[in-house]
């Protein structure tokens, strides 16, 4: 089961919705940004940071350059 935060790269890019159901074991406690939904850009739902806590995931949005103020912040709960 994935823990490393490179592990958990793999999952960026995502669609949550379409996380099989191991891939959903595999993330379950981890947090996720997703791009705040607004008409002027109809972003897509789509994993931009997964980490530990939310405050892993502002670092890895910083990192590659994205304003963390634009992102939702979501705990991954077990598909059971």
């Amino acid at each position: 089961m994935p823990t490393t935060a490179a592990d958990l790269t793999r999952f960026i890019g995502r669609e949550p919705e379409r996380l099989d159901l191991e891939e959903r074991k595999q993330v379950a406690g981890s947090w996720i940004a997703l791009e705040l939904y607004s008409p002027a850009t109809l972003p897509l739902r789509r994993i931009e940071a997964i980490a530990e806590s939310p405050a892993g995931c502002i670092q890895q949005l910083n990192s590659r350059g994205l304003d963390a103020r634009r992102f939702e912040f979501t705990l991954l709960s077990s598909p059971y």
